[in-house]
């Protein structure tokens, strides 16, 4: 059975900030203009996370932009939405949250096989240094490339 995944959004900036300890997959409550609005692709996660409320997981500050053909029927653009997990998992994220001093931070958001998903990523943060680090090694490995590419035309 072949998934049809349609990749909305992605996080890029997350990946940039934090480092990436497991990721799990989440339906989202939508209201209808909301769906409309994520098929013409008009969403945004930077600067959202997730967070466990009484047993159930929301996401916060996704930024879905207004339905134009919808009239007062639009939605919030920055609405706290419910996400949809099995209990163990939601059980699982809350013990990882409060003992590790981990965050629950959305990488992308996507279609896959007609529903609306958010793949969420348990993460740390990066200090600084963590962050220059990882541009330096970017950098030299490019430059490796570079070289090597220079290398191969002669």
């Amino acid at each position: 059975m072949a998934e049809n995944v349609k990749i909305i959004t992605d996080n890029r900036k997350a990946r940039h900030d934090f480092h990436i300890e497991e990721t799990y997959e989440a339906g989202i409550v939508l209201a209808g203009t909301e769906v409309k609005s994520l098929r013409a692709g008009r969403a945004n996660l930077k600067d959202s996370f997730a967070r466990v409320d009484n047993g159930e997981i929301f996401l916060y500050n996704a930024h879905i932009s207004p339905y134009e053909q919808g009239n007062r029927f639009n939605h919030e653009p920055l609405r706290t939405r419910k996400l949809l997990m099995h209990k163990h998992e939601i059980r699982k994220l809350i013990g990882s949250v409060q003992e590790k001093g981990l965050t629950l931070v959305p990488l992308k958001m996507y279609f896959k096989n007609g529903k609306a998903k958010v793949q969420l990523a348990l993460a740390k943060g990066k200090k600084l240094y963590d962050k220059r680090d990882d541009m330096a090694a970017r950098d030299a490995k490019r430059e490796m490339e570079k070289a090597f590419r220079e290398r191969q035309k002669y």
